[in-house]
């Protein structure tokens, strides 16, 4: 579904990643762990062209990414961000609907859209109606990925999407998004920074430091694998 080959990006002298061979195959769920600053979230960039690469290509579907059919391809992916994202000035349903409206589709289609929403990330439909600042933290997260999944795309995108919440909500979404991973059978990327969370949720977990990956596998793969490797 997903293929990066030889994916380089420069900020100046300043590497951001260099020579990134990555294969995500469809209905997995890979994710991408590292320290800080280590490249994660430019690989999400560069597979939903946000970011062009100096150099490398992006073929997803069989298709390459190229500035002519970022935008079709963008449609195709739905992206959770770090914290969410979400609008202030918008209700919970305003920041799920708001591609939907912008591409014309009738009320009927997403009310229904938004309620089969709800059920599958249990988000309280009497909540649609609220603003981000009147819904706790776990809540925002669950729009955010309403909104990425409004439109049913055929690949996932998240960036560190639990980072910010506190342990035991932390853990409840994580099962939640497995749950969900599973019924869906979307191709997804993710990113964090948390190994446990990284082996929970993961089919394939890639390590990048330096911009460079540094070593691919499932969970048990890598903590068989030399220490001084990962």
């Amino acid at each position: 579904m997903i293929r990066l080959h030889n994916i380089s990006k420069y900020y100046g002298e300043i590497k951001a990643i260099s020579s990134v061979d990555l294969a995500c195959k469809a209905g997995e769920t890979t994710v991408l762990i590292g320290p800080s600053g280590s490249g994660k979230s430019t690989v999400l960039r560069v597979i939903i062209g946000l970011i062009i690469p100096d150099s490398g290509d992006v073929m997803i579907d069989g298709e390459t990414l190229i500035r002519t059919n970022a935008l079709a391809q963008r449609r195709k992916m739905g992206y959770v961000i770090q914290e969410g994202g979400l609008f202030p000035h918008l209700t919970a349903m305003g920041n799920i609907s708001l591609m939907a409206r912008y591409l014309g589709w009738n009320e009927g289609k997403i009310q229904s859209r938004a309620e089969e929403l709800c059920g599958l990330t249990k988000f309280p439909e009497d909540a649609l109606s609220r603003y981000p600042l009147q819904i706790s933290g776990g809540q925002r997260q669950r729009v955010s990925l309403m909104r990425a999944l409004m439109l049913d795309p055929d690949i996932i995108l998240l960036d560190e999407p639990l980072g910010s919440l506190d342990p035991l909500i932390r853990s409840e979404l994580q099962s939640d998004l497995k749950d969900i991973f599973r019924a869906l059978g979307k191709t997804v990327v993710m990113v964090t920074h948390d190994i446990g969370e990284a082996g929970f949720l993961g089919d394939k977990i890639v390590f990048i430091n330096g911009g460079e990956i540094t070593q691919t596998g499932t969970i048990q793969e890598l903590l068989n694998s030399p220490k001084d490797r990962l």
